[in-house]
């Protein structure tokens, strides 16, 4: 690793080291590290109103996906916890995009803020703000009302999947708008445990054209990710970078 110049640089470094220490220490994933991953499939209808200027949530599309309910601390059972969702849209020939959302709340001053819950439903956001060109934009996965439910815990989680197709909906929004629903993932046959554990996202680095991270919290994000992928011998495109759900 090269020396570090400014104190922002050596910030980063300190992040990437404290994080890479404490996974080895836990020897799993040091966010979010219990979870379920499922193969699965988005479709995009289309941003209604006003496009983002994002061509990916803009535009209809169909894609496969690698998808993973979690929880953050974790706590046992059906325990509140911050509850993370993670969808890998698998692009053929492209760079994955890689959504990380967490439970919080859905009103404009609550959907930045990680909120623990009991039920894998409600609002996931992405917390962080992001930028398509001059707009600030969220991102999230909304409960679908015409869904099967997700449960109380992973394993109601897995019993739901066996049992049909859940789905969540997606949607955008701006700092104090509506959420603008564009599109659904839904999911499908669950992948073992050692699939599970080989999955990296990388929720700065896999972005479409047009969508970038910004703040405080996604450059905290970028080093936490990139130190627990280190330490783990894992890149940020493990799981499918080719498009292929593992």
């Amino acid at each position: 690793m090269p020396p570090a110049a400014t104190v922002t640089d050596r910030a980063a470094v300190a992040v990437d080291r404290a994080t890479a220490a404490l996974t080895r220490l836990r020897r799993a994933r040091l966010l979010h590290p219990a979870g379920r991953s499922f193969a699965g499939e988005v479709v995009v209808w289309g941003t209604p109103g006003p496009p983002t200027g994002v061509p990916l949530l803009d535009g209809p599309g169909r894609f496969r996906a690698t998808v993973r309910l979690s929880k953050g601390v974790p706590t046992p059972g059906a325990w509140p916890d911050v509850l993370g969702l993670a969808v890998r849209l698998h692009r053929d020939g492209e760079r994955p995009f890689d959504l990380l959302v967490s439970s919080s709340g859905a009103a404009p001053l609550l959907r930045n803020l990680p909120l623990p819950r009991r039920r894998f439903a409600g609002t996931y956001s992405t917390i962080m703000p992001f930028r398509a060109g001059r707009r600030r934009l969220f991102l999230a996965a909304l409960a679908d009302p015409e869904s099967p439910g997700l449960g109380r815990s992973l394993a109601e989680v897995a019993a739901a999947a066996r049992a049909d197709a859940p789905r969540l909906v997606l949607a955008v929004a701006s700092a104090v708008g509506p959420w603008r629903p564009f599109g659904q993932v839904s999911l499908g046959a669950q992948l073992s445990a050692r699939e599970d554990a080989a999955l990296a996202f990388d929720p700065i680095g896999n972005l479409p054209p047009g969508l970038r991270a910004v703040g405080p919290i996604a450059w905290l994000r970028e080093h936490t990710y990139r130190g627990s992928r280190r330490a783990r011998g894992a890149v940020a495109q493990s799981g499918g970078s080719m498009g292929v759900t593992v």
